[in-house]
Parts: C-alpha cells; sequence; structure tokens
C-alpha cells in the first residue's frame, strides 16, 4: 500500500471535535486515532511549547476551512475501546494458548527423546 499525503486536504472537523475541530482534522489527515493527537497537544503543553501549541492551535484554527459535511461520512470511525479490549483479549487467550501447548510439548517425554536422538 502505498501511502500518501499529496491527496488529500488538511481541514477542521468541527463535528468530532472539542474546541474548534483542529485535533479531529490533524487526526484524518495523519490517518491516526484523535485521542493520539490530543495526547501530543497535551503534553506538548507541558513540556515546554505552551505557547507554540497555542500559537499554532490560534493560527489553525483561523486558517483551515471546515470539512464538508460529507467529507468523512464514508470513512471507517475509530474502534470503541470495548472492541480494542475484546482484540487484545483474543490475542493473549491465543498467544497463552500457543505458550502453553509448546510448554506441553518441550516438557514431554517425546521432546526428551528426538532431543537425544539428535545428540548420537
Amino acid at each position: 500500500m502505498t501511502y500518501s499525503l499529496a491527496n488529500k486536504k488538511l481541514y477542521r472537523v468541527p463535528e468530532e471535535g472539542m474546541v474548534k475541530g483542529i485535533c479531529a482534522g490533524i487526526a484524518h489527515y495523519f490517518d491516526v486515532p484523535v485521542k493520539l493527537v490530543r495526547i501530543i497537544v497535551v503534553l506538548s503543553l507541558f513540556f515546554g511549547l505552551f505557547i507554540f501549541t497555542i500559537a499554532a492551535y490560534i493560527i489553525l484554527s483561523f486558517v483551515l476551512e471546515a470539512a464538508p459535511a460529507s467529507r468523512f461520512a464514508d470513512e471507517h470511525h475509530t474502534v470503541t475501546s470495548h472492541q480494542l479490549l475484546n482484540e487484545a483479549d483474543r490475542q493473549l487467550r491465543a498467544s497463552e494458548q500457543r505458550l502453553r501447548d509448546v510448554e506441553r510439548y518441550v516438557t514431554s517425554e517425546t521432546f526428551g527423546v528426538r532431543s537425544r536422538f539428535r545428540h548420537l
């Protein structure tokens, strides 16, 4: 899959935003979760970029135009935290089962016999 930002346009997405939709627009532009962009913005406020972050946010709120109403309607919306937890739980259970299978094989007599034959 080739990824190009050349055919994308940066918009504000006020419907998904908390203040003006700047973070939501940046998230859609870079195809990342909105929460991640918001966390980055908040962290930048605390780690010495307060003035730069506020200035950039204000400038972007005036420069960027609002997204057309149908612009992001066909996009797949972010996965809920409940769905993410269920998927993580499923993967963890599958990994645990594979680990148990490997442990069962390594501690079996078959493994010991095959290991002894390899050393002969």
